[in-house]
């Protein structure tokens, strides 16, 4: 199949990049594959530290998709052994090593939720402990000896820990040169990833001109942030949307998504024309929210179930229905008096407060109710009568459905 006319891939691969480093060379790289019938090799580079590919990874993942759809060779690596060092971008302190054993449970998972964004039965997919475990230490001296410190420092990463006499460790300069040449052992032609990989993209092209190989291209997305709009979406901070989360997860954590980062969101997310989403954030936010929600679980389960899960947003949270799910707790008959039982007993005994305290506490914040009309208990010591099949509520969302035995 011949590859689209060059400004048409231009314009689909443009979308959601921040930066392109040489820029005018991929129009002249995209020509050449064109007239060639060769496809341009297109590298990703994917750490298994943790086993959630989160939508923050999906931004670059995207983008490979589009390269296979435009008829390019998406080249995936999994970093086996750059995981074991860590990588240091945008980092202001070393990283938790990993051990070996953690790194390969954690990638067993990972090419699972890859495939939900890039067509794998198409792609290459390798591991850089391929190259990385047959080294002999004079090898590593000699690839060493191709990157000076002077080039590390001006890492903004290791510029700044260094500044600020913060450790930087030998083996963490050694991620940069590690990432560089798994862009020779595969012959990338495109790199892909965020911003802060500019030193690895820039430190490639040396190494391939080193060795005599046409220098790669870097593509830049911009960092996705999380569900604070703030700090980069990241599974250490907790504020991030899982691919392999529930479509009902997933929508819960859209529908908390700040509305200042919904443009970034339906851009790098998703395929929505940019007219249409100037139409849609210029509406009501809940409303934009519901779409981008839709788009992308529909994505990464179906569309049906997509719809479901908004559909059991607007009844339980948006119309504060009853939720589907409401857990059983069983409450002790011996607890009883009378069928009754102290408000703070009674939210220790359930589990909905750890301590007298932390239930006392509940209760004069008006955060204690009872039944499906949210009754409020008034006071810690009153006497709650207990019966089976009653909801007993702590704040908005956290319920229980009681049951006497």
């Amino acid at each position: 199949m011949p590859f689209p006319p060059v400004a048409d891939q231009l314009a689909l691969i443009r979308r959601g990049v921040e930066k392109i480093v040489p820029e005018d060379e991929l129009a002249q790289r995209l020509e050449q594959s064109r007239k060639s019938g060769k496809p341009l090799r297109v590298k990703y580079g994917i750490d298994p530290t943790g086993i959630d590919v989160h939508l923050g990874h999906t931004v670059p993942l995207r983008k490979i998709r589009q390269f296979q759809e435009l008829g390019h060779q998406a080249v995936i690596i999994i970093g086996n052994y750059t995981a074991l060092v860590g990588d240091p971008s945008g980092r202001d302190q070393t990283r938790a090593r990993l051990t070996q054993e953690q790194v390969e449970h954690n990638a067993k998972d990972y090419l699972t939720q890859v495939g939900k964004v890039v067509d794998l039965s198409k792609a290459e997919v390798v591991r850089n402990g391929d190259w990385f475990s047959t080294m002999s230490f004079l090898d590593v001296l000699e690839l060493c000896g191709k990157v000076t410190v002077a080039q590390l420092l001006t890492r903004d990463d290791f510029a700044k820990r260094h500044a600020a006499e913060q450790a930087i460790f030998l083996h963490e300069c050694l991620y940069p040169v590690m990432q560089a040449w798994d862009s020779v052992k595969i012959r990338a032609d495109v790199e892909l990833g965020g911003t802060e990989q500019l030193y690895s993209f820039m430190l490639a092209r040396d190494l391939q001109r080193d060795q005599n190989q046409p220098q790669q291209i870097g593509m830049m997305t911009p960092i996705l942030v999380g569900l604070d709009g703030v700090r980069r979406m990241g599974k250490s901070l907790g504020n991030y949307i899982g691919i392999g989360e529930s479509p009902y997860d997933m929508m819960k954590k859209f529908m908390q998504v700040p509305d200042g980062v919904m443009r970034m969101y339906f851009e790098l997310l998703t395929n929505v024309p940019l007219d249409e989403i100037e139409k849609l954030l210029a509406g009501h936010p809940k409303e934009a929210k519901l779409t981008l929600a839709r788009h992308v679980i529909g994505d990464y389960h179906s569309a049906d179930a997509a719809v479901e899960a908004a559909d059991r947003w607007q009844r339980e949270i948006s119309q504060k229905e009853l939720p589907a799910d409401i857990p059983n707790v069983t409450v002790a008959a011996s607890e009883l008096t009378d069928g009754k039982i102290p408000a703070a007993k009674l939210l220790i005994a359930t589990g909905l407060c750890a301590t007298s305290s932390d239930a006392r506490r509940l209760i004069a914040q008006g955060g204690a109710s009872v039944g499906e009309d949210k009754t409020r208990i008034e006071n810690w010591d009153s006497p709650v009568e207990v019966t089976t099949g009653m909801l007993l509520w702590a704040g908005k969302k956290r319920v229980v459905r009681l049951e006497v035995k």
